[in-house]
């Protein structure tokens, strides 16, 4: 009973699924239910197989198998054997319901079956009879039939004949209800017909007549298409009737075209007009943004009407039957393009030379609004006509118009430039100015006493101060309205162009770098003024211009080319010139001016003393009493110029000097001349040995290069001037004779300029090598070389 009520239990899903499985293996059948498609067994001892004999089976397990697996077997068997049978009795109980339900069905549909048998059977014979009733009646009707047929053919020809009687009629009414659609469909139904019958008489004259009334209808089309006061469809309807009428499409397409290129022509007039007006004057001109503005909403606006009009017409208008075959949207197609081609050019030429008369960079907005606007517009052009030229040379022109702004600001960034110096020039020639401002005037003097420091505009700081910060706010103020041109609003920013080749060379090469060359190629220049005092340009300018140059090289060129390339994210596709290179050059340009300055400052005083020199009788001179004058103006001026260059760069790198520097004596001869040249007697052979010894003595001594180039330091600047000036000073003194008294005065010069001129140089030897070289010289060069004493010297010069 446990079993049978463990066999019947619905509960167990798992022992369902066991039933079902062994039961579709049984039957052989797969998880869709169908017969699995395996070969049959052929094995006898195959318990499940269909050829399964159980005396073999028996044979083969008392064989094979020890009494135990024999009873294993047995009891294994008996198991499944229950098992099968509780199975059984599952699925008859699950199923009992479905079984008598089926038997239910089955019983019913026998039923059902007999009596749908009878009501066929009844169908038949109706069938049967309707189909010999039918033939009855066909062979009745027949002749009739053959009759009625022949009439309504005679009927309908009949109505074709007098639609071709009454067409002349027709159409002349529908000419005066202005129903042209109506006369040219009539016409065309009837004129194959009235064509193939026109032999006949009476066709004839229908046919002439129909030809004088469509005559007629197709001059009053053309007389409407060419007045052009009709709405877009009617003149559609117009064109598309004529084309009917085998009125020449391409005579069609000139007679429109012609007709807008007139009232075009009348638009691109009055532009031209607004350029040169009959009566110019300020006020009359419009800005920029009014005759773009003029352009677009007169002439763009009626070109695109005039596309979309024609495109109407005559591309995008469907043709059917024999238009469709003659290629009429190709041929119009390209007369389209000619015809906006040609005036498209005619209004670029006047939007081009509008754009060249904005010369004024000051309100750069005007321009770039103008040009959006333009592009704007024509982006409509290249939506109605798809692969025109016009939108590309609408960028074209726009790229131009920036390239030339480009220019104008880089030459305005000149201008500014020059006048700029033009400023600090004045300022320098000013008539009062600072001692502790150093300013110099172009002779190279001091300007000023102490007391007009007071009253002094400006000093050499200020002024490079001031000019550094006006050319760089200039500058960022020229990026920021060339920065205008790629706004995220502007249509045309976001072309290829725009954002790169127009950043890069025309923006960063073109302006900034061309603007950083030209400010120290123009640097330059001042360098090649010829002249003793190096012509007209002040050498305060001079060494202005050197540290400005100097100031470009270690800092301002890192910082605008940075700036640029921030500020319109600069992308270098393309070779730029290294911020290194402009170093390199700004640094040259320095090194120049430093040094011109050098030369002509050193030119200055060597004038003066030239003059000092070749304007005194040195041989018939008195004995000197004090300094001259213009020793004492040298170490003025050379005093003045130390403490100009000391404001605009630093001391420098000194040796270290000696205790008495300033009170060395100069004997008449150098030490290592000193014994021969003091002989008791002065014999015919001493100049020679005097000579020899001069000459042995300069082998020894360093070479002193006079005209070499200064670093960027106050030292090394004076260094070179001091070098230049005493210099002269020895050239001057080895062209003259001098007497024993004009031997003492020079004495007494080089004294005082020792004094003072050994603290303004980086090596006091130098001052003093030279000015020995000075004594030494005017010593050789004396006929009655009679030396003062130091003492008497020292007195005069401290008196001085």
């Amino acid at each position: 009973m446990d079993r049978e009520a463990e066999a019947v239990d619905p509960a167990d899903p798992s022992r369902k699924r066991r039933v079902h499985g062994m039961l579709k293996l049984y039957y052989g059948l797969n998880e869709e239910g169908k017969a699995a498609d395996q070969p049959e067994s052929l094995d006898p001892c195959d318990i499940n197989g269909p050829h399964f004999d159980p005396e073999v089976y028996l044979n083969k397990l008392r064989r094979e198998c020890s009494l135990g697996e024999l009873m294993d077997q047995e009891s294994c068997m008996v198991k499944q054997i229950r098992s099968l049978d509780s199975d059984m009795q599952t699925l008859v109980y699950e199923n009992y319901n479905k079984f008598i339900s089926a038997t239910d069905t089955i019983r019913k549909m026998k039923n059902d079956f007999k009596k749908m048998e009878d009501e066929m059977d009844c169908l038949s014979a109706n069938m049967a009879a309707i189909t010999e009733f039918s033939a009855c009646i066909s062979g009745t009707l027949q002749d009739q039939h053959t009759q009625i047929t022949k009439l309504s053919g005679v009927h309908t020809l009949l109505r074709k004949l007098q639609f071709l009687f009454e067409l002349p009629a027709r159409l002349n009414k529908c000419l005066e209800l202005q129903a042209y659609a109506q006369a040219v469909s009539s016409h065309r139904r009837a004129r194959c017909v009235l064509q193939q019958y026109s032999h006949l008489p009476s066709f004839k004259g229908i046919q002439d007549d129909c030809h004088a009334i469509m005559d007629k209808l197709a001059q009053e089309l053309r007389q409407k298409f060419r007045d052009g006061g009709s709405s877009a469809k009617d003149l559609s309807e117009c064109v598309e009737l004529l084309l009917q009428l085998d009125e020449p499409a391409e005579e069609l397409c000139d007679k429109f075209l012609s007709h807008a290129r007139s009232r075009l022509e009348t638009d691109l007039q009055g532009l031209e007009a607004e350029i040169r007006p009959a009566l110019p004057s300020p006020s009359s001109k419009t800005d920029i943004l009014e005759f773009i503005d003029r352009g677009c909403n007169e002439f763009v606006s009626s070109l695109c009407l005039v596309i979309t009009s024609y495109q109407e017409l005559f591309i995008n208008h469907a043709q059917k039957g024999e238009l469709a075959s003659k290629n009429i949207p190709q041929m119009a197609n390209g007369k389209l393009h000619v015809f906006v081609d040609d005036l498209a050019a005619r209004y670029f030429s006047l939007v081009e030379r509008r754009i060249q008369e904005e010369k004024g960079v000051g309100d750069n907005s005007l321009l770039v609004r103008a040009l959006d606007r333009f592009h704007r517009r024509l982006q409509a052009v290249a939506k109605l006509l798809p692969g025109s030229a016009v939108p590309n040379q609408g960028t074209e022109i726009v790229v131009r118009a920036a390239t030339e702004r480009v220019k104008q600001y880089l030459s305005a960034l000149q201008s500014f430039y020059m006048d700029s110096l033009t400023d600090v020039r004045q300022a320098l020639a000013a008539p009062r100015l600072t001692v502790a401002g150093a300013s110099v005037a172009a002779g190279g003097g001091l300007l000023g006493g102490p007391a007009s420091g007071r009253d002094a505009p400006t000093s050499l700081p200020e002024l490079l101060s001031s000019l550094s910060a006006s050319i760089l706010n200039q500058i960022k103020s020229v990026l920021a309205s060339v920065h205008l041109f790629t706004a995220k609003d502007i249509t045309f920013s976001n072309k290829p162009y725009f954002k790169g080749e127009f950043c890069s060379q025309g923006v960063r090469e073109s302006l900034v770098v061309s603007f950083i060359k030209f400010v120290c190629q123009s640097s330059r220049q001042f360098c090649e003024s010829a002249g003793d005092k190096g012509g007209s340009t002040p050498p305060a300018l001079l060494l202005l211009l050197s540290r400005l140059c100097l100031d470009y090289e270690t800092s301002t060129i890192s910082y605008i080319l940075t700036l640029t390339d921030e500020q319109f994210l600069v992308q270098h596709h393309s070779p730029v010139t290294a911020v290194t290179a402009l170093c390199a050059e700004a640094r040259e340009a320095a090194q120049k001016l430093l040094n011109h300055y050098v030369k002509v400052q050193g030119l200055i005083i060597s004038q003066m003393l030239r003059k000092s020199v070749e304007t005194r009788d040195w041989v018939n001179t008195i004995e000197p009493r004090n300094v001259r004058a213009v020793m004492k103006r040298v170490v003025e001026d050379t005093t003045s110029i130390d403490v100009q260059v000391g404001l605009l760069y630093e001391e420098g790198v000194r040796k270290a000097h000696s205790s008495d520097s300033s009170k060395r004596t100069f004997s008449v001869y150098s030490s290592s001349r000193q014994q021969a040249r003091y002989a008791a007697s002065y014999t015919p052979s001493a100049p020679m040995d005097t000579n020899l010894l001069s000459n042995i003595h300069k082998l020894f001594s360093e070479r002193i290069d006079i005209f070499s180039s200064v670093e960027f330091n106050k030292v090394s600047v004076m260094t070179g001037i001091i070098k230049i000036s005493l210099k002269t000073f020895l050239e001057c003194v080895r062209l003259r004779t001098f007497g024993r008294y004009g031997l003492q005065q020079i004495q007494v010069d080089c004294h005082y300029l020792q004094m003072y001129l050994w603290r303004f140089v980086s090596d006091e030897n130098l001052v003093h090598f030279l000015l020995d070289e000075i004594v030494g010289s005017t010593a050789h060069r004396c006929l009655d070389p009679a030396p003062m004493e130091q003492s008497v010297i020292e007195v005069i010069c401290e008196r001085g």
